[in-house]
C-alpha cells in the first residue's frame, strides 16, 4: 500500500504536484476540521502566525491566491496597494472550488486545475517552518518558506 493511499483524492493532486516539483513532505490527515487558521493550529501545535491560509481573491476579475498568516487577518486595502490592483475581494465559495478543484478550509496552495497568480504574506517568513492546507479540510503539511515561494512561484507582499 502507498504511502498516500489514506489520503483525500484532492490530497493525493496535491502530494503529486509537491512531488513532481522536488519537494519531500508528509501530508497529515487530522481528525477534526482544520478549516479556521487556530483550529489547525491547535491540532498541530504550532503557533497560529505560522498557519499559511490559502485564501482566493478577485483582483481585477481574475482569481487570485493570497498566502496569508494566521496570525492576523489580511487588510483588503493593503493587499490591493502591495499587488498594484485596482480592485480586489474575497472570491465567492463558487469561485474557491472553481479555481482550485478544492473546498474552502482545505485549499492548498498548489494543486489546482491551472497554477494562480500567488501572493505570499511577508510575515510567513519569521517561521522556520509553515502549514498549510493539504487540498481537504482535515489535511496539513509541512512547508518552509522557501519551498512555498518556490512551488507557488509566489511573490512576497504586505497583507496589512
Amino acid at each position: 500500500m502507498s504511502a498516500d493511499a489514506g489520503l483525500p483524492e484532492r490530497s493525493r493532486l496535491v502530494q503529486q504536484h509537491l512531488l513532481d516539483a522536488g519537494v519531500e513532505t508528509t501530508i497529515r490527515v487530522l481528525p477534526d476540521s482544520a478549516r479556521t487558521a487556530p483550529e489547525a493550529a491547535s491540532a498541530i501545535g504550532c503557533d497560529v502566525a505560522a498557519i499559511a491560509n490559502s485564501l482566493v481573491f478577485v483582483a481585477d476579475g481574475e482569481p487570485i491566491l493570497v498566502m496569508t498568516s494566521g496570525g492576523h487577518r489580511a487588510d483588503l486595502a493593503a493587499l490591493t496597494a502591495s499587488i498594484g490592483a485596482a480592485d480586489v475581494a474575497m472570491a465567492p465559495a463558487s469561485l474557491v472550488r472553481a479555481a482550485t478543484s478544492q473546498a474552502i478550509g482545505g485549499v492548498a496552495p498548489v494543486g489546482h486545475p491551472a497554477p494562480l497568480r500567488t501572493f505570499i504574506d511577508e510575515a510567513l517568513q519569521d517561521h522556520d517552518e509553515l502549514w498549510a492546507a493539504a487540498g481537504h479540510p482535515h489535511t496539513v503539511m509541512p512547508l518552509t518558506f522557501d519551498e512555498l515561494r518556490r512551488i507557488t512561484n509566489g511573490t512576497v507582499v504586505a497583507v496589512v
